[in-house]
């Protein structure tokens, strides 16, 4: 195995495998993986999808995941922590970079595959990681602010990639819940914008209708899916976060920490505490 190592607000390897070896538990924000050689089968969750060159992996934080090697494979890791989100040192929104991808992670269906959905796509960040890796290589004082901007590319790209296929997911019962399912994430910190005449004036639907039908095409109320929304954030928050349960509160919108505490015990019967520790130590 052969590892390059470039340490700044994230880190990227360069990792070579002829068999799999457990690599040391790092506690990241999540990962990013392009396959540049070699193929095999990627595992998460118990789940295994067929790799090859030119596939790219997202590996959320505190998963299970390795990869069964079946020929020489080497990949590129971009692993990426909370206090690149929370920089605050270069002139960039980080805060809203860390809830957008906050909301990517808490809603993105933890499988394998690949999660680029065009060829142009996975060119372009193909490219862009390659860029990135040579500015660590041979950084001069223009390179963090090359390097911060091709990762904003990179990670609009991911959004925009797996936001698509996660309202597709809606618009395979009905186009427009598609959308009432964007919008919604998009809003979530945001209650005015959820009350349901602010919805059926959005959407077109009557207010005396838009619950049932919410209903229909979610499986479940529009309150129950918007708190289990939140508590979803909740999460990220807990584990990714300086934050306090007083201050995750008030973002997302609950009347103080001690109504988020007890939503959160009664819907995953344990506390945030408990939450927390057993979160650190699931494997890696």
């Amino acid at each position: 195995m052969k590892v390059e190592e470039a340490q700044h607000i994230f880190e990227i390897h360069i990792e070579e495998f002829s068999e799999w070896r457990k690599r040391p538990h790092k506690h990241n924000f999540f990962e990013i993986v392009y396959v540049e050689e070699g193929r095999g089968r990627q595992c998460i969750n118990k789940h295994e999808f067929a790799y090859h060159a030119g596939n790219v992996f997202l590996l959320p934080p505190l998963d299970c995941h390795s990869f069964k090697v079946e020929e020489p494979s080497r990949f590129y890791f971009i692993r990426f922590t909370d206090h690149y989100f929370l920089n605050s040192d270069k002139g960039t929104n980080y805060k809203t970079w860390f809830d957008r991808m906050a909301y990517i992670l808490a809603n993105y269906n933890k499988v394998p595959g690949d999660i680029i959905s065009t060829d142009r796509e996975r060119a372009y960040i193909i490219q862009i990681v390659k860029s990135i890796y040579q500015e660590y290589l041979h950084g001069d004082t223009y390179s963090d602010s090359i390097i911060t901007g091709a990762m904003a590319s990179i990670l609009n790209i991911l959004a925009r990639s797996i936001e698509k296929r996660y309202v597709e997911q809606g618009n395979d019962t009905e186009r427009r819940f598609g959308e009432i399912l964007r919008y919604i994430h998009t809003h979530i910190s945001d209650s005015d914008a959820l009350r349901i005449p602010v919805l059926s004036e959005q959407f077109g639907i009557s207010s005396s209708y838009f619950s049932e039908y919410f209903k229909k095409q979610a499986g479940m109320s529009l309150n129950e899916y918007i708190m289990k929304s939140k508590l979803k954030l909740v999460e990220t928050k807990v584990l990714h976060t300086d934050l306090t349960l007083k201050e995750i509160a008030h973002e997302l919108n609950f009347s103080d920490s001690s109504h988020l505490a007890r939503t959160f015990k009664n819907t995953y019967g344990m506390t945030i505490k408990a939450f927390k520790q057993s979160g650190q130590m699931c494997c890696a």
